[in-house]
């Protein structure tokens, strides 16, 4: 297969990077409408749960109670009762314009009490918009903002929907800023790893076509299913990672080739049969990571497995035509000054680190597997979160009017939740079902605020921190209440739409990881023919993400290094992020296993030594996987100075787990694994060997055989 598709690559590579320039024009230009079709905001809920069954009736003629922006007026000299601050509030108030606007109720139009601070020297006006979808009340919210400035106050948007339209603008901010600074670290580290301009532009153009290809997979996707806004930052990490990664693994090869003095045309044929066989079955394994995701109903989930997946197969495909096209056409521009035989394995610092592993094996692999579960064990004390108001900086106006509900009111108005009761019975036992309702612990008031039918509405205020394990309980203790009889009961608000998220992914999370183990198995298992190499691979990917997890908790649940990330922890980790990390994290690690086994594998074929393979494997593969990962960091590495926590959170994560992969885990463990398995890494039971000498993909082999020891060593 792979000799069939390297002959034809060189005889057609300007017809290949044509057609290529042509689908990524086409792709981009028609997938670029994306932007415009994705479902709006991230789509974190469960769309099965109950808080999502209980606001599609919300949205039906019962209609939502909610008060979707917070608005918060301050003065530090000016009280409410002086005209100065109250005149100048009230014109605003009265210049809004109402078109979408339910409910609209301040001091002025209520004489509460309640909407004046304890030293009055703040008030809030709350504001319900008419859309039940996030982002038409975002854009609703744009529309009127600017009505409610009052002048010589100082005011701020709090609420659900100013927290969204913020998240999203610092979001983008972010992203843009990120780019900015990583793209122009990415290219020196490129420029100077491959020592050439034109090598260094091969992993750039492999990531473009990859991103611009995805993002007409997306269109397509939100054709039957809705996108989330998140999934462009996958598709622009992945697409570049995998590029780097690939291109890397390639060049590296070619060079390799036509050092040992083969033909260009030789060359690229024995790159693609060898190092072409490693990407497809790490490109295979990174993608089935990645659909792992679908697994998950959230739109957000959901989104990262579609983009992921799509992404990974098209710079599979990408690195399998478009690249070896252009290192057929380069030539030995390309190859450069590394177009001599590489120097001997046993010269290499890498050969005589996994020796020095290799000669104490089981004390090497008890060590460094203690070492990353010691790390990990931090996790085991999580509190699961999901994103609010919470992922943005503290000085973001939806944080500090927060801050100063609590601080200064009796309670605040964006705190509200709702129980939707169905087949409702008559008043009076609504009003005492309300009443049971406030006796929970947490909630601050309760009350019957609408009937229609046969349903009703009871609207609760609560107290407590909704990402905090007292919530959990309150609406534990809330959806434990019986409703009056003969009649059923849904809750719906933050606290609840957090406990049906956390447990919708937890539920989930062990069908994820089956999957991936399964299937990583199977292919595995094609790719080399072995029943314990796969096992190994997953169990040492594991103890590697371990790390990152506990790293994560601590950092971002319990405030270490809060100050020097700039940040203000919270006491939880939102539970998206070990999906996500878990995801990306577990696929770039097989990457690294794939492109390192098969350099192992390599010289097995050739020689029979255990011992001496995996020295020079690693050897071999040390300055590939040490540049991908460091190539990879850089990627991912501006969005650990992002103003959003969850971004910050998943950098951070995939940094950990990117680095402790490629170096403790790939370079020292995985010596010390194949040293305890010796011979017996290659086996398995006499049925399947079969089985694989019939279906296993095994041209690079044949290949290796063919070619003479010393010309590998």
């Amino acid at each position: 297969m792979f000799r069939l598709l390297s002959t034809f690559v060189v005889r057609r590579r300007l017809w290949i990077v044509l057609g290529a320039l042509v689908f990524a024009i086409g792709a981009g230009g028609w997938g670029a409408g994306v932007l415009g079709a994705l479902g709006g905001g991230a789509g974190f809920d469960d769309p099965g749960s109950e808080s999502v069954h209980a606001d599609n009736l919300l949205a039906g003629p019962l209609g939502r109670y909610a008060n979707d922006v917070v608005v918060l007026y301050e003065s530090d000299t000016l009280t409410v009762d002086d005209p100065k601050f109250a005149e100048p509030v009230q014109r605003a108030i009265a210049s809004v314009p109402r078109d979408d606007i339910v409910r609209l109720e301040s001091f002025w139009s209520t004489r509460s009490e309640s909407f004046v601070a304890k030293d009055r020297h703040a008030t809030y006006v709350t504001v319900q918009l008419n859309s039940s979808v996030d982002q038409e009340r975002v854009q609703m919210l744009r529309a009127i903002q600017d009505s409610f400035k009052a002048d010589g106050l100082t005011v701020r948007f709090g609420g659900i929907t100013s927290m969204t339209d913020q998240v999203n603008r610092q979001t983008m901010r972010d992203l843009l800023f990120a780019e900015a600074l990583s793209i122009p670290i990415l290219l020196i580290l490129l420029v100077i790893i491959f020592r050439s301009l034109l090598a260094a532009a091969l992993p750039l153009l492999i990531g473009i076509i990859a991103a611009l290809g995805s993002l007409a997979v997306l269109r397509v996707v939100t054709f039957f299913a809705d996108i989330s806004t998140f999934a462009i930052q996958v598709v622009t990490i992945l697409g570049l990672g995998l590029a780097i990664d690939y291109a890397l693994l390639m060049v590296t090869r070619f060079r390799e080739e036509v050092g040992r003095g083969q033909s260009v045309d030789q060359a690229v044929q024995r790159t693609v049969a060898v190092a072409g066989r490693t990407i497809m079955f790490s490109g295979i394994v990174v993608a089935i990571s990645l659909a792992g995701l679908t697994l998950f109903p959230s739109r957000f989930l959901l989104s990262m497995g579609y983009a992921g997946a799509g992404v990974t197969l098209l710079a599979v495909l990408a690195s399998l035509t478009v690249l070896p096209a252009m290192l057929r056409i380069g030539g030995r521009r390309l190859a450069g000054r590394a177009s001599a035989l590489p120097a001997p394995p046993e010269l290499g610092r890498w050969y005589r680190v996994a020796h020095a592993v290799m000669r104490r094996p089981l004390v090497s692999t008890v060590g460094i597997v203690t070492v990353l579960v010691v790390l990990g064990l931090p996790f085991l004390g999580v509190n699961w979160a999901r994103p609010a108001d919470w992922v943005l900086p503290s000085s973001a106006d939806a944080r500090v009017v927060t801050q100063e509900m609590a601080a200064r009111f009796d309670a605040d108005p964006g705190k509200l939740m709702t129980v939707v009761v169905e087949s409702a019975p008559d008043r009076a036992a609504l009003d005492g079902y309300a009443r049971q309702l406030d006796a929970v612990g947490g909630v601050h008031s309760a009350s019957v605020t609408g009937v229609r039918g046969g349903q009703a509405r009871v609207t609760l205020n609560y107290s407590i921190d909704p990402m905090s394990r007292e919530a959990r309980r309150m609406v534990e203790e809330l959806r434990a209440v019986a409703p009056p009889s003969g009649a059923t009961s849904l809750v719906t608000g933050m606290p609840a739409s957090r406990v049906d998220i956390v447990d919708m992914v937890i539920s989930r999370m062990p069908w994820m990881a089956l999957f991936v183990a399964v299937v990583s198995f199977v292919v595995l298992f094609l790719a080399f023919g072995s029943v314990l190499l796969p096992l190994k691979s997953v169990v040492l990917n594991l103890l590697s993400l371990s790390a990152s997890f506990g790293a994560i908790k601590l950092i971002f649940q319990d405030g270490w290094l809060s100050g020097v990330l700039g940040f203000d922890p919270i006491g939880a980790v939102d539970v998206n992020f070990p999906v996500l990390i878990v995801a990306i994290a577990f696929g770039l690690a097989m990457d690294y296993e794939v492109f390192l086994l098969s350099r192992i594998r390599e010289h097995w074929v050739l020689t029979g030594d255990p011992v001496e393979s995996v020295a020079v494997g690693v050897q071999r593969t040390a300055k590939i996987i040490t540049s991908a990962a460091l190539l990879v960091v850089v990627v991912v590495g501006g969005f650990t100075i992002s103003g959003i926590a969850f971004m910050k959170m998943a950098g951070i994560g995939l940094v950990i787990a990117v680095v402790v992969d490629a170096t403790i885990v790939r370079m020292l463990l995985v010596p010390a694994t194949m040293r305890l398995l010796g011979p017996w890494a290659w086996w398995s039971p006499r049925s399947l060997a079969r089985l694989w000498s019939r279906y296993g993909v095994r041209e690079g082999e044949a290949a290796s055989r063919d070619r003479q020891l010393p010309a590998e060593v």
